[in-house]
């Protein structure tokens, strides 16, 4: 079994579609286009299990930067999640705070007032 990633997908294109494009290729297990939750919409991209891990590396070697319906696609062997890299998540606003809430007097209506009245 392997699971491969398909990018840079037309925002039309249905699972069955997606399905039917690799089934050239060998058996598929699931074929699945990602939907944004709030828009209801396509994010571009998807997902395919295909049976046979050959024949799912012969379908990423081809499809691989090939045309598909005016898009280039782009298709690689998915990673699995915790292999993945996560940026760590930065919270701007608490960031942003500790500049200026730091007591060198130059930052916010705190250090406006002591450069008024010393």
């Amino acid at each position: 079994m392997i699971n491969i990633y398909v990018g840079n997908l037309p925002y039309d294109v249905k699972n069955e579609e997606l399905r039917d494009t690799f089934e050239e290729f060998g058996d598929v297990d699931s074929a699945e286009i990602i939907i944004d939750r709030r828009t209801r919409r396509s994010r571009g991209y998807g997902f395919v299990e295909m049976v046979d891990e050959e024949a799912g590396l012969r379908a990423i070697e081809l499809l691989n930067g090939s045309d598909y319906m005016g898009r280039e696609l782009r298709v690689d062997e998915s990673q699995p999640r915790e292999q993945k890299t996560e940026r760590p998540r930065t919270n701007h606003r608490s960031h942003r705070n500790s500049r200026t809430s730091k007591g060198t007097g130059s930052g916010g209506l705190l250090g406006f007032v002591k450069k008024i009245f010393g």
